[in-house]
């Protein structure tokens, strides 16, 4: 591994799949790819990615099966996080306009930008898109996602 630490950012869509085992393969990929970012450290998230796994996972995922969230999330935590300020919001507003994509979309670029992600693990984006600096990957869509 070189010196650098290539960054990855994982939207909650790919997290929550990681913990679902009803979800057949996308399971399977998803905490694969989850499984390596914690093992090279380059695991990235937000605050936001936080509270929507939270609210998505006390949904779906304790229907599915008994899961002690904040045990997963307090985990998740240990990732490098952002924490996005107002700054951030309004940069997030310049993306939703420019690039016609959802607000919420919008702020998991931002945070991805922010911390320094080469890759922003995501099906809710155009797959090989770069938006500043940081290249979309849906690892759902991709023969080896790891």
């Amino acid at each position: 591994m070189s010196a650098e630490l290539s960054l990855e950012f994982v939207d909650t869509n790919v997290l929550i799949y990681a913990y679902d085992r009803s979800a057949g393969e996308r399971h399977t990929r998803a905490k694969a790819l989850v499984s390596e970012l914690w093992r090279s450290r380059r695991g990235c998230l937000s605050v936001q990615v936080l509270q929507e796994f939270y609210v998505v996972g006390a949904r779906r995922l304790i229907e599915a099966a008994p899961v002690d969230l904040r045990v997963i999330l307090g985990d998740l935590a240990l990732w490098h996080v952002h924490a996005p300020v107002a700054a951030d919001v309004l940069s997030a507003v310049d993306l939703h306009e420019r690039y016609q994509i959802s607000f919420w979309d919008a702020m998991i670029l931002q945070s991805a930008a922010r911390l320094g992600c080469a890759v922003l693990w995501s099906e809710d984006l155009n797959a090989g898109q770069r938006y500043q600096g940081v290249r979309v990957l849906n690892p759902f869509a991709m023969e080896h996602p790891v």
